[in-house]
């Protein structure tokens, strides 16, 4: 790969920190704003005012949290794309993350489970709130075998690499290389984990399961061989590297991220729009970090921050299978990953301090 695809805008490595952020605040500010006069416009009461303004604020954060790991794999994957497709990513990627998968996703989600219209699905989301929210809580064992699934691949196809030669939890991680280069040792591992979890379930909910699962394997395996295909085609054209193969790859991952925090955001508020301002002003952080990430090489300063989100995708895929059986508040979820995140870049700031000395 070119070495001169590190970054959508590299002579821009001197910004502060803060001035990623600086679309994230203006869309946290205009998201709350229009929180709170949805609020009024419902319930005319300073009361009803403020609890959605709060719903939102809490979504945000929600949203926020469950996407650390999210933004360092987007980093990861961008560093590697050509300036041009790192720029559309950023900006009509982000643009399907926020509008696509927040407002658009939910209603499909809807229009599939209860086989009716998308107009339909519109006004159920507008006049009968709790019969959305029902629908969309019994399509949750679906989702949850889907994007558990897709997850557990992308977490299990950074480990199962036989490149992969910085290790961060050595016995572990040394023990899997070893059978890297063993074909199909990821597809063989979660398709057992699918079954076995399908045949607890039992039934109708074990059919349903292992149907979902099986198409969010084949939903990986489709955008990574498609992914290849076209920027095969798109290097042989032009020299370089290209993108749109990457681009489908992480709106794909995106959409995996966001089943989980859009199905939990229900049980915050039944409102769709509250949910997608919510989730919304979550994705616009998610960018900023994507592009801190991506500009200031943190990934390659960092050297074992990749492992921490990669750990918390592969537990994040084992929490949505869980979630087949039982209710696991998003709070678990979000602080979980972060803390992993956390804990891998302690690690790193260390290996970094003992190189140095």
């Amino acid at each position: 790969m070119s070495s001169h695809h590190t970054g959508p805008l590299p002579e821009r490595r001197d910004r502060g920190a803060i001035s990623y952020f600086f679309w994230a605040f203006a869309v946290t500010a205009a998201g709350l704003i229009l929180g709170g006069w949805l609020g009024w416009a419902g319930s005319r009461t300073v009361e009803g005012t403020l609890t959605i303004f709060f719903i939102c604020a809490v979504l945000a954060v929600l949203e926020i949290s469950l996407s650390f790991d999210n933004a360092i794999v987007n980093a990861n994957k961008l560093k590697d794309m050509s300036p041009v497709w790192q720029r559309r990513f950023l900006t009509w990627g982000i643009l399907i993350a926020v509008f696509g998968m927040r407002i658009v996703f939910p209603l499909l989600i809807v229009v599939v489970a209860a086989d009716i219209g998308p107009v339909e699905a519109i006004r159920l989301a507008a006049s009968e709130p709790e019969a959305y929210a029902r629908i969309m809580h019994e399509a949750h064992l679906s989702i949850a075998a889907f994007g558990g699934t897709f997850l557990m691949m992308v977490g299990l196809g950074f480990f199962f690499d036989h490149e992969k030669d910085i290790h961060w939890v050595r016995w572990l991680e040394e023990r899997i290389a070893r059978y890297a280069s063993v074909k199909g040792i990821e597809i063989a591992l979660v398709l057992g984990v699918v079954m076995a979890i399908s045949q607890l379930h039992g039934g109708d909910k074990g059919h349903s399961f292992l149907v979902s699962a099986i198409w969010g394997l084949i939903t990986f395996l489709a955008v990574e061989v498609l992914g290849g295909i076209l920027d095969r085609n798109e290097a042989m054209k032009t020299g370089a590297q290209g993108g749109l193969g990457a681009f489908l790859y992480l709106e794909v991952l995106d959409a995996s991220f966001s089943f989980d925090g859009v199905i939990g955001a229900f049980a915050l508020s039944q409102n769709l729009f509250v949910i997608a301002i919510g989730l919304g002003i979550g994705a616009m952080y998610v960018r900023s970090m994507t592009i801190m990430l991506v500009e200031k090489g943190t990934l390659s300063q960092y050297r074992y921050l990749e492992h921490g989100a990669f750990y918390a995708i592969t537990i994040l895929a084992v929490i949505m299978f869980l979630q087949s059986f039982v209710e696991i508040p998003e709070v678990i979820t979000g602080l979980g990953g972060a803390l992993l995140i956390g804990v891998a870049l302690w690690s790193s700031i260390r290996w970094n301090r003992a190189a140095a000395g």
